[in-house]
C-alpha cells in the first residue's frame, strides 16, 4: 500500500493502481474518454489530466502509476491536485481540442441523454473556439446490420479498436492516415463478425458509434426501464428493457460480475422487434384442415373434448428454450392429474436429474473461469452456446495463464486452442492417457472439463456426458474446493426443467418418443419449436409467436414472451433468477401459467393456485434452493461421479455444430429481420472465407 496525498486528503491505496483509480478512490470525479476500466490503457484524449505536485506539467491520470510518483524533498507522500487552476486550464484546452471537429450535432444524435462528451462540456467547454479554419468530415462507415456510424464525431479515443481487438476477439478495427486525415475503420471496409459487437455502442463516448436498428427511435427520457435477465442462452445476462408504452425499443447491458459484466451479445440485445413482429395474439382452432381464429372457451372445449377420450399415457408435454420455472411446473402438475408421466423439455435428454444437481450444472461458474489454468472443450462452440462465457474463457486467456483443447467441429473461438480430434474417440484416448494434452489437464491446479450442446443434443448425449464426468474425476478436476465439470446449456429453460423434475417419470417417454409416430394422441407443446411432430397427434400450442410449433399446431394459445411477465429462470451455473415484467403481452394473450390454471378448470382437474404467488409458493417447496434468487450453491460433486460410474456406449460420429445459425435458435429471433440480417452477413462471410 502507498500513502498519497489527494486534494489535500491522505489516503491508502495500492501501489499498483493508476492516478485515476487512487483519485477515484479518494472520491475526486475524473473526466475520461479513452479510458475505460475492461479494456488496456491508450493514454491518448489527455481529458484525465492531474497536477503532481513537483511535476512541470500536468500527467494523464489514467496511464501514471501509484508507484511512479516520487515522494517530497523530505520524505512526504506525493501530493495531487486534480481541481487546481493548472488542471482546469488543462482540461479546458483538451475539451476545446476534441470539439474542434465534432459537429456538435445533439439534436439528431442518438446518444442524445446519455453522451460523456456533453457531460464533460458542460463542466469543461468553451462558448467559442478559437479555430477558425475548415473543419474536417470523414466518410460514414459500414459496419454491418448492427452499428451506425457517424465519423465525423469521432475523437479517435480508439476504445472501439481495444474492445474489438481485446474482449471481443475480432481485431477487425483500426486506424489509417496521419494527422488530420486519420480515420477508424474495419479492415477493407467490410461488416463486423463478431458476437458481441453491439457492446460498441456503449462505449463510445462521442456517439461516432450508435444503434442502426434503434437510430432516431425514441430518447432516453420517455422510456419506462426495466430490470430483467436475458434468455437467449443459458447464461441469463443481466439487461435492462427500456418500454415506451407497451412497446419494448431496446435491451441494454446491467453490470453484473458473476456473469456477463458489462455486455451483452448481439442475439440479447438486438432481438427487439422480433418482439412484436409474428406475434400469436389471439386463440386459433384446426377446422378442416385450417386454422380459423376462436374464443378461449371454444379452444378449451376442444381440448376437453379431446382429452376426455384419451388415456393418460397416450397425453404429453414438451416444454420449449424459453419456458418459465413457473409455466412447467404447472404444466407437470397437469399431466400428473391427469396420469401422465410423459413430460420432457426438448434437447434435455441427455440429462439425469436423479444423479444429482452437479451431473448438469456449470459447477465452476462463470467467474471461476478465472481461476482455471487448463481447459478442455467437449463437443461445443462457446461463441455461438454462450457468447458472453466464450468472452470470459478469452479474458482469463489473455492472462497467459490459460491452455485449451477443443474436441469437436474445428471454429474460430476468438482465442488459440489445441485442435485434439473431431469426436468420441479423442476423448477416450484422452482419458486413457494416450494424448499429450492428458498431461496438461492432469498437472493443472484448477482444470475444467466443458460439455457443450453439440454433445448434449445428441442421441448419445446421456453416454458423452459420463465419458467426459469420467475424464473430469481421473484428472482430478473434481475435489475439495474445486469441481471443474462444467456443463454449458444453450438455452434458458434447461436447467430449471431438470431443476424440478420435469422430466420423463416412471415408465414415461422421452421428447423424441412423443414427437415419434404413434407416439403420443395429445400434446401439450408449451413454446416447443424446435421439435417436429409427427402426424396424428393433436398439438395444443401454448406460445408466442407464429414458428413450426404453431404451423403444426391444432389448437393455439397465445402466451406471453419474457418482457411480459414475471418468471422464473434458472442459469447454466445454477444460479436462479427472475424477469420482471416490461410490459403486456398483445391481444388476448395471457401468461402461461394463468392459461394452464384456467384450462385445468376446464379439463376438470383444477390446479391448487390462483395466483402467481401461489403457484411460487408450492415451486419453493418443492425446489426450496429457487427462492435463493441470484446465488449459486455448491451442488454437492459425489453427482459427478455418480455420472462418472453410468458409462454407456458413444457413437463415434464426429461432433457438429449444434446450430445452423447463431441468430435464428428460437422463435423470437427467427421473427427479427435484424437476426435475419445478421444470419445472412454471417452466412455469407463463411462463404466468402471458404472461397
Amino acid at each position: 500500500m502507498t500513502i498519497l496525498i489527494i486534494d489535500g486528503k491522505e489516503i491508502d491505496v495500492p501501489a499498483e493502481y493508476t492516478l485515476l483509480q487512487a483519485c477515484e478512490a479518494a472520491g475526486a470525479e475524473i473526466p475520461r474518454f479513452c479510458y475505460h476500466e475492461r479494456l488496456s490503457i491508450a493514454g491518448n484524449c489527455r481529458m484525465c489530466l492531474v497536477e503532481v505536485k513537483g511535476g512541470p506539467k500536468p500527467v494523464a491520470s489514467c496511464a501514471w502509476g501509484v508507484r511512479d510518483c516520487r515522494p517530497g524533498p523530505k520524505g512526504e507522500p506525493p501530493e495531487i491536485s486534480t481541481r487546481s487552476p493548472m488542471v482546469k486550464k488543462a482540461r479546458e484546452g483538451v475539451m476545446e481540442f476534441l470539439l474542434i471537429n465534432h459537429p456538435l450535432d445533439c439534436p439528431i444524435c442518438d446518444q442524445g441523454g446519455e453522451c460523456d462528451l456533453q457531460d464533460q462540456a458542460m463542466g469543461y467547454g468553451v462558448d467559442t473556439s478559437r479555430f477558425a479554419e475548415n473543419k474536417r468530415a470523414v466518410e460514414d462507415k459500414y459496419l454491418g446490420a448492427l452499428v451506425k456510424t457517424s465519423m465525423t464525431r469521432c475523437i479517435q479515443c480508439t476504445r472501439c479498436v481495444r474492445f474489438a481487438a481485446e474482449v471481443a476477439g475480432a481485431p477487425e478495427m483500426g486506424a489509417i492516415g496521419r494527422g488530420e486525415d486519420m480515420e477508424i475503420t474495419t479492415y477493407l471496409e467490410t461488416a463486423l463478425t463478431s458476437e458481441l459487437q453491439g457492446n460498441l455502442v456503449d462505449i463510445c463516448p462521442v456517439g461516432a458509434l450508435t444503434s442502426k436498428p434503434y437510430a432516431f427511435a425514441a430518447r432516453p427520457w420517455e422510456l419506462g426501464k426495466t430490470q430483467s435477465v436475458d434468455v437467449m442462452d443459458g447464461l441469463g445476462s443481466a439487461i435492462r428493457v427500456d418500454t415506451r408504452g407497451r412497446e419494448v425499443m431496446r435491451i441494454l447491458p446491467r453490470v453484473n460480475e458473476a456473469i456477463n459484466e458489462e455486455w451483452i451479445s448481439d442475439k440479447t440485445r438486438h432481438i427487439v422487434d422480433g418482439l412484436r413482429t409474428q406475434r400469436l395474439d389471439r386463440p386459433y382452432l384446426r377446422e378442416n384442415g385450417k386454422l380459423r381464429p376462436a374464443s378461449w372457451p371454444e379452444t378449451f372445449a376442444a381440448i376437453a373434448a379431446k382429452v376426455r377420450g384419451t388415456s393418460g399415457k397416450r397425453i404429453g408435454a414438451i416444454a420449449g428454450d424459453l419456458a418459465t420455472v413457473e409455466e412447467m411446473f404447472a404444466l407437470k402438475q397437469l399431466l400428473a392429474s391427469l396420469g401422465s408421466a410423459n413430460v420432457a423439455v426438448q434437447g434435455g435428454h441427455a440429462f439425469d436429474a436423479k444423479a444429482g444437481r452437479a451431473s448438469y450444472i456449470f459447477n465452476p461458474t462463470i467467474a471461476g473461469i478465472e481461476q482455471a489454468d487448463a481447459l478442455l472443450i467437449v463437443g461445443s462452440n462457446p461463441r455461438h452456446e454462450g457468447a458472453l462465457l466464450n468472452a470470459r474463457i478469452r479474458k482469463r486467456w489473455r492472462t497467459g495463464k490459460l491452455k485449451i483443447g477443443l474436441i469437436g467441429a474445428q471454429a474460430d473461438l476468438t482465442y488459440p486452442v489445441d485442435y485434439l480430434g473431431a469426436g468420441i474417440d479423442t476423448l477416450n484416448d484422452l482419458a486413457a492417457g494416450k494424448h499429450s494434452f492428458a498431461d496438461v489437464l492432469k498437472n493443472a491446479q484448477n482444470p475444467i472439463v466443458l460439455v457443450g450442446v453439440s454433445a448434449t443434443s445428441r442421441a448419445d448425449g446421456a453416454a458423452i456426458l459420463a465419458q467426459a464426468a469420467k475424464l473430469a474425476v481421473d484428472i482430478g478436476a473434481v475435489k475439495d474446493g474445486w469441481n471443474g465439470f462444467g456443463v454449458l446449456h444453450g438455452t434458458a429453460s434447461g436447467v430449471g426443467a431438470l431443476d424440478i423434475g420435469f422430466v420423463p417419470g416412471e415408465g414415461g417417454l422421452t421428447a423424441a418418443q412423443m414427437i415419434a409416430p404413434n407416439g403420443v394422441d395429445v400434446l401439450f407443446s408449451l413454446g416447443a419449436d424446435e421439435v417436429t411432430v409427427a402426424d396424428g397427434a393433436f398439438v395444443v400450442y401454448i406460445g408466442t409467436h407464429g414458428d413450426r410449433g404453431a404451423h403444426r399446431a391444432d389448437v393455439i394459445l397465445p402466451g406471453a414472451a419474457y418482457t411480459e411477465k414475471s418468471g422464473l429462470y434458472v442459469n447454466t451455473e445454477g444460479r436462479a433468477q427472475m424477469t420482471n415484467r416490461a410490459g403486456f403481452p398483445p391481444g388476448e394473450a395471457r401468461e402461461e401459467w394463468a392459461i394452464l390454471r384456467a384450462l385445468s378448470d376446464t379439463l376438470g382437474h383444477k390446479l391448487p393456485f390462483d395466483t402467481l404467488a401461489a403457484l411460487r409458493q408450492l415451486v419453493f417447496k418443492a425446489a426450496p434452493h429457487l427462492m435463493r434468487l441470484d446465488q449459486v450453491e455448491a451442488a454437492d460433486a459425489a453427482a459427478v461421479r455418480t455420472l462418472a460410474g453410468r458409462g454407456g456406449k458413444a457413437d463415434a460420429a464426429p461432433f457438429k455444430a449444434a446450430y445452423a445459425s447463431y441468430y435464428l435458435t428460437n422463435p423470437i429471433a427467427r421473427a427479427s429481420a435484424v437476426m435475419a440480417e445478421c444470419s445472412r452477413l454471417a452466412s455469407g462471410q463463411m462463404l466468402t472465407a471458404a472461397e
